[in-house]
């Protein structure tokens, strides 16, 4: 059984900074893709970053340029840096790993961006 612990969200006002930690423990074997989606509230969960094993990054259009997605894979952990957050970017934050061939997700962290 693989779990994730997140860690990192809060509230913040606009132009500021947050970073998210999501960490994998138990019995994992391998760990391949590694992502973080948001949810906003009556909206569907969204895919705002992710990170291959061999470091390739993916990024929503809406986040290009203010956040940034990083692996520790002696950690098996996964960051997401967030610079210059809108209101916009308020949300339920989720990380999600591939970890022996299978997905998990994390519990969630709400980070709240005021104006």
């Amino acid at each position: 059984q693989v779990q994730l612990v997140e860690s990192g969200g809060g509230l913040v006002q606009a132009g500021g900074s947050l970073r998210l930690s999501c960490a994998a423990s138990g019995s994992i074997f391998s760990i391949n893709a590694m992502g973080w989606y948001r949810q906003a509230p009556g909206k569907q969960r969204e895919l705002v970053a992710s990170i291959a094993t061999d470091g390739n990054t993916h990024y929503a259009d809406s986040v290009k340029g203010r956040f940034t997605i990083s692996r520790d894979n002696a950690k098996n952990t996964v960051y997401l840096q967030m610079n210059s957050l809108k209101p916009e970017d308020t949300a339920v934050y989720y990380c999600e790993i591939n970890a022996n061939f299978q997905y998990y997700w994390g519990q969630g962290t709400q980070v709240t961006v005021s104006s």
